[in-house]
């Protein structure tokens, strides 16, 4: 068995053969019948003898192959066998490229979408993850997805459809970001937005969305339609009309949310991400007590079963008595009234909204008596909404 350190020699082997390097125990140099040359390491296992190749040569250097021997002898010191280590490895490496994209976002959609999708939106959201994401990327491991396929998904939609494209980046994120965590994918997550996407999409202008409005002129008859209906969804809609609300908001309303005469809203629920307070009138707590007491044992104020009313319900509530309108169209007539009917600042009027107004305005506010403010303007709507039932009370 031939000894040599010297480089030129083992470039300029002919024939096949084993060269031992004597100055690092159990390093060898293979020469296969093809001349190709390859590092192995042979070292002995709880009575069992490996041949563990390190690379071939010259690629991998004769300093490069004695590092890795040295390490690799420092795990036999502990206790691990380099050779199950790596079987272990390629178990892993397989079983990550053989996780499809397609596959592991249903799973993940079933086991979180109750946590962040609304009722309403629940199957259209999942209908637009399915037909953006899955023609593109559907297919393909986990893993192997790059941040160009997330554009690609992304860029054709992004500025006609930019409500949907957000919303399908967000989920998209969250999915990669599981299986990040679930050990499926090792590289990063290609579908961050923050100093990622943000740089490679365009920016978007945006357009205000109208959504069909009552007119305010008839909001105290159908007030008054409601009044007399003592329904849940008639009591929740009375609600989201007295406090200008977003349908979502007063949906998933929880008792707990409740303190005395304000409603504190967490950032989670809020569009803006932003804790948002509501002062509430007689009418509100009153809306409150009946639709507790017409399901005592729940969580949500609004509530049928235990579970929280629906958009839908909601929807069906307002169809019977005015077609062509929507619940969300509530917030506008809120905002009509207050423009032609009051002499409240705009801003006061957005601060209800919870709309996000600029920083130096929304900070001068916030110094001064802002909530009384909305409680006194809400408080106008209030007896506004109300006139005709007033008018019939004794």
């Amino acid at each position: 068995m031939k000894k040599s350190v010297d480089i030129r020699t083992l470039k300029n082997i002919s024939h096949p053969t084993r060269y031992t390097i004597p100055d690092t125990r159990g390093l060898h140099l293979w020469v296969r019948t093809d001349l190709k040359k390859y590092w192995v390491l042979r070292y002995t296992f709880n009575g069992s003898r490996f041949d563990l190749s390190l690379g071939n040569f010259p690629a991998v250097t004769l300093q490069e192959a004695r590092k890795q021997a040295t390490k690799i002898r420092a795990k036999l010191l502990a206790g691990v066998n380099p050779v199950d280590e790596r079987k272990l490895s390629r178990a892993e490496t397989k079983r990550t490229k053989s996780c499809k994209f397609e596959t592991y976002a249903i799973q993940y959609i079933d086991r979180v979408r109750p946590n962040w999708m609304l009722d309403k939106n629940e199957r259209s959201w999942i209908s637009a993850i399915k037909k953006y994401t899955f023609p593109e990327i559907g297919k393909i491991s986990l893993e192997e997805i790059t941040t160009e396929h997330i554009v690609n998904i992304l860029n054709p939609i992004w500025q006609e459809k930019h409500q949907t494209a957000t919303r399908i980046r967000a989920v998209m994120e969250r999915i990669f970001s599981a299986s990040i965590t679930a050990g499926l994918r090792t590289k990063p997550n290609p579908a961050i937005w923050n100093g990622h996407l943000e740089n490679l999409l365009p920016k978007v202008k945006y357009i205000v969305k109208h959504y069909p409005a009552m007119k305010y002129m008839e909001i105290p008859d159908f007030i008054n339609y409601l009044y007399h209906l003592k329904t849940t969804s008639s009591l929740a809609i009375q609600f989201l009309i007295l406090n200008a609300s977003r349908t979502s908001e007063v949906l998933k309303a929880n008792r707990n949310e409740i303190s005395s005469d304000l409603w504190i809203i967490p950032a989670d629920r809020m569009k803006a991400g932003k804790e948002h307070i509501v002062p509430l009138g007689e009418r509100s707590k009153e809306l409150i007590c009946k639709a507790i007491n017409n399901d005592v044992d729940s969580s949500y104020i609004f509530s049928i079963d235990g579970k929280h009313l629906s958009h839908q319900t909601m929807a069906k509530a307002l169809a019977k008595y005015s077609k062509g309108v929507t619940i969300h169209g509530f917030r506008s007539t809120f905002r009509d009234w207050v423009a032609e009917e009051t002499m409240h600042s705009n801003e006061v009027a957005e601060m209800a909204l919870a709309h996000i107004i600029s920083n130096k305005v929304e900070a001068a506010y916030r110094r001064g008596n802002l909530l009384e403010k909305r409680r006194i303007m809400m408080l106008e709507w209030e007896r506004y909404c109300y006139s005709k039932v007033m008018n019939k009370i004794p």
